[in-house]
């Protein structure tokens, strides 16, 4: 085992027992705040600190007692549902709209302005106005999602159409090339990685969101589960619901990352 492996190995682990140090610290400088042994006992099962035998939000996590009463499980499913309902329509809009950015400076003085006004804006202040629009759980949690997580795709899409050779370009109008022709031929795959570098920095942004969102329109899915937990004062069950939004979104970004590097024909030497 190489020296490079052992510290990829052995420095999470370090900083995870430091977090569990800390942890622990918080736990007794603050009253009935849960403790590390406390929650993995509330995640798994077993017996507490008290004495009580608990069962684990792991230990069943199909469990389904009602429409309203899920194993979590189907709360995350719930959640990613949505996430990719609104990220999925955040890419059939943004993509195109970056690319006609892109190639037109008309468009990109026209909308660039309100682009950047609406960018920064709290998916908390879209909320009450698309609830009040669409009525609907889902509809406004797939809509604010949409609407926070398609500006990275447009503004990448757009840097990627921007960094394509003009030599290339010119390749193109002397073997007159069709606009759609130089979209497909030339633009696009000069523009992919970036692209997919703009869908994985949408879907991480959408996946944050749509616990916020959840919270404050309710129904089924990870971020109403945590708020719920919170009003049922189980403490235990919000660090671990705030661990599993981690873990999940840890993967999710694996996965995009993945897929945009397989895309990248700059990681992969090769043009495209």
């Amino acid at each position: 085992m190489n020296s490079e492996l052992l510290k990829k190995l052995f420095l999470p682990v370090l900083v995870f027992m430091i977090i569990i140090q800390v942890w622990a610290t918080i736990a007794t400088l603050v009253e009935e705040f849960p403790t590390p042994a406390d929650t993995y006992v509330a995640a798994f099962g077993g017996v507490n600190s008290l004495g009580d035998e608990v069962e684990g939000v792991l230990s069943d996590p199909f469990y389904i007692e009602n429409q309203d009463s899920k194993g979590i499980f189907w709360q995350i499913l719930a959640s990613l549902q949505r996430v990719f309902a609104g990220f999925g329509l955040a890419i059939l809009v943004g993509v195109p709209f970056g690319l006609m950015l892109g190639m037109s400076k008309m468009a990109h003085y026209a909308f660039d302005p309100f682009i950047q006004i609406f960018k920064p804006i709290s998916p908390l202040a879209w909320l009450p106005l698309l609830l009040f629009i669409f009525q609907d759980i889902n509809m406004t949690a797939i809509s604010t999602i949409f609407i926070t997580s398609i500006w990275p795709i447009i503004i990448n899409t757009a840097l990627g159409v921007k960094s394509v050779n003009k030599d290339y370009l010119n390749v193109a109008k002397v073997l007159q090339f069709t606009p759609m022709e130089k979209i497909t031929k030339i633009i696009l795959p000069v523009s992919i990685p970036y692209i997919f570098t703009g869908m994985r920095l949408s879907l991480g942004i959408a996946w944050l969101v749509i616990v916020a969102a959840e919270m404050l329109t309710g129904g089924i899915g990870i971020g109403f589960w945590i708020w719920d937990e919170y009003n049922n004062l189980n403490y235990h069950n919000i660090i671990i619901g705030i661990i599993i939004v981690g873990v999940v979104g840890y993967i999710l970004d694996l996965i995009m990352g993945k897929i945009a590097d397989y895309f990248d024909y700059r990681k992969k030497g090769r043009v495209s």
